[in-house]
């Protein structure tokens, strides 16, 4: 075949390929424009408007935002989500660090995958089964009281969820103790993969454990580790499911997150609109920490 027909030829292949693709696409993306993109867009729009879901709405502009930023009852769910980042993801990441890099120290005994067990139980119980646990522990009669009379602190018992200074602390040791094992298992698998010889090195050198830790564990995990932060962070930013069940956003507005605060605006308040651009708020306050992270994580790669 002369060799202008074989390019011919080729050309005609790839082409067939590329077509194949794009028809296999088209079924994930028509599904992804309808339930993914057509919900943000149509959101979007509702956020410009007041609306109560039934009756015609009003254009109102940006005013919907702009009470978002004014109003603190809508400002301060905000403020609640970015200080459960810290227990939600700061606190797991670290204890997972620490538990992962004592696991590979003895991963092949049966203690280390008991511990992973244990530690990784918590991702496979419901949300809704942890948020009603955890009330029950930290009620006024809870387990968590039962022990502190027991050891002589009753005079720190109190109900953990019904307590304006301890209501969020509360939520967030909940949501540190679901992410730990997620974090843990993420982490032990990137250890996994670091060279024996870097620690026989080390120890050559007279590096002890935490220079080993420092020089070697932490900056070779650090792509699992930008995947532990931005699922945590989400989990914070986004977390309703623990809430609603274990405080409902009480006492007062104490433990209220946006999640919550959108499906209550929503559905009890009748306000759409307003419920509207706070979800896009939240959006864009998730992207506005994702993307950073996800750009560090490639300029590593890099």
């Amino acid at each position: 075949m002369p060799p202008v027909s074989r390019r011919r030829a080729g050309r005609t292949r790839r082409r067939r390929q590329a077509g194949t693709a794009l028809l296999l696409l088209v079924p994930a993306a028509v599904a992804y424009g309808m339930f993914v993109i057509r919900p943000i867009l149509t959101t979007m729009q509702y956020s410009f408007y007041d609306w109560n879901g039934i009756s015609p709405s009003t254009w109102v502009g940006l005013q919907n935002y702009t009470r978002i930023l004014t109003d603190p009852e809508l400002f301060g769910p905000i403020l609640h989500a970015f200080e459960l980042i810290v227990y939600f993801s700061l606190v797991p990441v670290c204890l997972g660090l620490l538990a992962a890099a004592t696991i590979r120290k003895f991963a092949t005994s049966r203690v280390a995958v008991v511990a992973r067990v244990i530690l990784f139980l918590p991702q496979v119980i419901p949300l809704v089964a942890a948020g009603i646990m955890w009330t029950w522990l930290l009620s006024t009669d809870g387990l968590v009281n039962q022990l502190l009379r027991l050891v002589g602190l009753g005079s720190v018992a109190r109900a953990w969820l019904g307590d304006f200074d301890t209501a969020l602390p509360a939520v967030g040791l909940i949501g540190a103790w679901v992410s730990l094992g997620l974090c843990m298992v993420l982490l032990l698998a990137g250890m996994t993969k670091i060279d024996p010889a870097l620690y026989e090195a080390a120890r050559l050198d007279g590096a002890g454990a935490v220079r080993e830790f420092f020089a070697i564990t932490l900056p070779s995990v650090r792509q699992e580790l930008a995947v532990c932060l931005t699922v945590t962070v989400i989990s914070a930013l986004a977390s309703f499911d623990i809430i609603y069940i274990s405080t409902q956003g009480g006492p007062g507005n104490s433990t209220l997150v946006p999640g919550l605060e959108i499906y209550y605006l929503a559905f009890f308040e009748r306000e759409v609109g307003q419920a509207s651009a706070l979800a896009v708020v939240l959006m864009v306050l998730v992207l506005a920490v994702v993307l950073p992270l996800q750009r560090v994580t490639r300029g590593r790669e890099s």
